[in-house]
């Protein structure tokens, strides 16, 4: 089986106590069969290793910090959310905000203790929340730091946690979040009592040529416009592309530009990648294909 391994962070690889190199965002590849029952082991600076045996068991249920995306002869095994080493208790902030104490803290990983006359919780937290602010937002608590936010209700739930930067927060909560994709979309959004009230895409560039079928598939994910990509024959079921397409919720570039991989969800942390080829005409897509 050919397994592609990809880290969150650099990591050094080693398989079966081989060292293969360092995975990070570019693949380390080799051939695994389970039977073998080979012992896998990512090791990033400064963090707790990732370890685990790749047989069968780990292909049906990986452990927490791997996720695993099947396709075509293969598996890529995606290792991430490490543990720091140093395991020693940090409090990185303290602020009583009215009848609430809010620690931040990082024992390893970063988390909130969240205390008041509800009870007392520890809510986990993104490590890039190690630099955040958090301040009273009517009867719930706003976190903010330079990459994203999250909202806490009085009892302590997350009924937000988003990358993006707020826009405002005085009259509505309202913020600029990321989709990451080829044409740098991005969606302005306002939020009431933790719910969605609105949301505007906001497209920042537009595609090439090698990524004109990328953006089509992204565009169908986000609920963008797809019609100008899509010729006048395929224009009439543009509403019927994402039934079509199914529940993706991600989209891979391949090496073909009318190739596109999109991502199913199997069960938790466990994803199928599907390829899919586009037609065009007069230089729109004139027709979608699985593979």
């Amino acid at each position: 089986m050919r397994v592609i391994f990809l880290s969150e962070s650099a990591a050094a690889l080693s398989v079966n106590g081989v060292y293969l190199g360092v995975a990070d965002g570019f693949e380390r590849t080799c051939e695994l069969d389970p039977k073998d029952r080979v012992f896998c082991e990512l090791k990033p600076s400064g963090r707790v290793p990732v370890s685990f045996f790749f047989d069968e068991a780990f292909l049906i249920s990986p452990p927490p910090q791997i996720k695993l995306y099947f396709f075509a002869g293969g598996v890529a095994v995606y290792a991430g959310d490490y543990v720091r080493s140093d395991a020693s208790l940090e409090v990185v902030w303290q602020k009583r905000l009215g009848g609430t104490l809010l620690t931040l803290c990082m024992q390893g990983k970063l988390q909130l203790n969240f205390e008041n006359e509800t009870g007392f919780r520890m809510i986990p937290l993104p490590e890039t929340f190690y630099g955040s602010t958090a301040c009273a937002l009517r009867d719930d608590f706003l976190l903010e730091c330079e990459t994203g936010f999250a909202l806490l209700s009085h009892d302590g739930k997350i009924l937000l946690l988003s990358e993006g930067r707020i826009l405002e927060k005085e009259s509505v909560l309202k913020a600029e979040v990321p989709f990451h994709d080829s044409m740098r979309h991005t969606a302005v959004c306002a939020w009431e009592d933790g719910r969605l009230t609105e949301c505007t895409i906001r497209t920042a560039q537009e595609p090439t040529e090698a990524t004109f079928a990328l953006a089509l598939f992204e565009s169908v994910l986000i609920g963008a416009d797809c019609l100008p990509f899509l010729h006048p024959s395929l224009a009439e079921k543009a509403d019927a592309l994402r039934e079509f397409l199914g529940g993706f919720e991600s989209v891979v570039l391949t090496q073909e530009r009318d190739k596109v991989g999109l991502v199913y969800r199997r069960k938790e942390r466990v994803y199928d990648v599907r390829y899919f080829r586009v037609s065009t005409e007069d230089g729109k897509i004139s027709n979608i294909a699985e593979i």
